[in-house]
């Protein structure tokens, strides 16, 4: 069984800041631009190395998404950063007409996204957003699990042509991943080959699917852990070819169970390979205010409901 080392828990956010800080050195037509939330974003950096190229708007993320939209036709690369309550629902109207359906080359960068946002409360966190972008045409849905992976992504992302949403968090998480890792849009990591349950994780919950994947193996149960970073376009093949072996597959994310990750595997199997399934999601409600910690105890996103989820597919095989 592989093992995951925690080199040093950090935000997923700082992941992002950090990207951008590269991207902004290396790329002259990276743009970013933010809706008062620089330190929140983690963009000082940016702005404080690139001032020509950062554009704060204010409380206005309509106008930010225009804003952005616009400067694609000048060739720009427009980065923009609030939370992602505020880069989704608030500006939904903006993005589908003036972004997915142009398909003009914006990099929508959310953070604070899920439960984690933590004592701001159900008006700040967003359990939907991952429903509301992936139904756009043509956007691409990435949600990262740690720092390197997020800065990996967010460098990445300024070569692919088209809208992206890249959703990260608030919290200190594990930092596991090799931080000279090949970040491949649309391409799953395997992180560990199992028999019996296939853990299907995608962003904070990636940690949580390792966690689980070490009490199922004391308790005689092989899983395998496949990390989806990417959830549109999903990697199906790798999926597929997962689920062949193991016969049955837990699905894990910080998302409603309407509209996530679990869903769109659901339908991927559904036409290519019916398998049993079980979802580690929030189950069609709103959040509360409290520690992040507190959050994914109670609405049972974490290892135990994982393990928990997985012995329940199994029975179902």
């Amino acid at each position: 069984m592989k093992t995951y080392e925690n080199t040093g828990s950090k935000d997923t956010r700082s992941g992002f800041g950090a990207g951008l800080e590269e991207l902004g050195k290396s790329n002259e037509n990276v743009v970013a631009l933010c809706a008062d939330l620089t330190g929140s974003l983690k963009m000082d950096a940016f702005k404080a190395n690139h001032p020509e190229r950062f554009f704060q708007v204010g409380i206005a993320e309509a106008n930010m998404i225009g804003l952005a939209a616009g400067m694609t036709i000048g060739g720009k690369i427009p980065f923009t950063g609030t939370f992602a309550n505020f880069s989704t629902g608030r500006v939904y109207d903006q993005i589908r007409q003036s972004v997915a359906y142009s398909g003009k080359n914006v990099k929508i960068c959310a953070s604070h996204a899920g439960l984690t946002l933590g004592e701001d409360g159900a008006t700040h966190q967003i359990l939907e957003d991952v429903g509301l972008m992936k139904m756009l045409p043509g956007m691409t849905v990435i949600n990262t699990c740690d720092y390197n992976q997020t800065k990996a992504a967010t460098i990445a992302i300024a070569d692919h042509n088209g809208p992206v949403y890249l959703r990260f968090g608030r919290p200190k998480v594990a930092n596991f991943t090799p931080a000279d890792q090949d970040f491949q849009i649309g391409k799953a990591v395997h992180l560990q080959d199992g028999n019996d349950v296939t853990i299907i994780a995608t962003g904070h919950l990636v940690w949580e699917a390792l966690e689980a994947a070490k009490t199922l193996n004391e308790a005689g149960i092989s899983a395998e852990v496949i990390n989806i970073h990417t959830i549109k376009p999903l990697d199906e093949e790798a999926i597929v070819a997962s689920v062949k072996k193991t016969g049955c597959i837990v699905t894990a994310e910080e998302h409603n169970h309407l509209g996530g990750l679990g869903e769109s595997v659901a339908r991927a199997l559904t036409t290519a390979h019916p398998t049993p399934q079980e979802f580690v999601a929030t189950n069609d409600t709103f959040g509360e205010s409290g520690t992040p910690a507190q959050l994914m105890e109670k609405y049972g996103l974490n290892a135990e409901a994982i393990v928990k989820a997985s012995k329940k597919v199994i029975n179902r095989k």
